[in-house]
């Protein structure tokens, strides 16, 4: 299946609520991701969020853009990782 980002949504630092063509909505936090000269300009919180949905993904005005696969998949990592952090602390 083609993945697709359908909405995103600002949530604050470097967090984007997502909507995906599969049907899941997810977080994703940006935070780690901004290396390289293309991302350099997305650590300006300002400019971080101001992107829009192009190409079936989101990307910025400077062309910067994460494929709709890896959203997906990082979202669901993310989502792992901090249920395991739940866990561990009860």
């Amino acid at each position: 299946m083609f993945i697709e980002v359908l909405d995103a949504k600002y949530l604050g630092d470097y967090k984007i609520s997502l909507i995906f063509n599969t049907g899941e909505s997810k977080i994703v936090d940006l935070s780690e991701e901004l290396i390289g000269k293309i991302f350099e300009p997305l650590k300006d919180k300002s400019f971080f969020q101001s992107f829009n949905i192009k190409y079936n993904t989101i990307e910025w005005s400077n062309g910067a853009d994460f494929a709709p696969e890896f959203l997906l998949e990082l979202s669901k990592m993310q989502e792992f990782n901090n249920s395991k952090r739940s866990i561990t602390t009860l």
